[in-house]
């Protein structure tokens, strides 16, 4: 027997603000500025994620430069 997985294409804002640990509102403004990409489905934000992959990068990166 097959066993299919199948992977998620998008993240909502919730989701993503579970994943990261933030408060929804954090990450709807996070949304918002355009820190955190998003592509808009109607009236919901969309969040792809290599979206998010890019933003703990970048994140990850000014943490880094700054300590140095």
């Amino acid at each position: 027997m097959t066993t299919t997985v199948i992977e998620r294409k998008w993240h909502t804002t919730k989701e993503v603000a579970e994943m990261l640990g933030y408060g929804l509102s954090k990450t709807k403004m996070l949304i918002i500025t355009g820190e955190i990409r998003s592509i808009k489905d109607g009236r919901n934000r969309r969040i792809l994620p290599r979206y998010v992959d890019e933003y703990v990068s970048r994140r990850a990166r000014q943490a880094e430069e700054g300590s140095a």
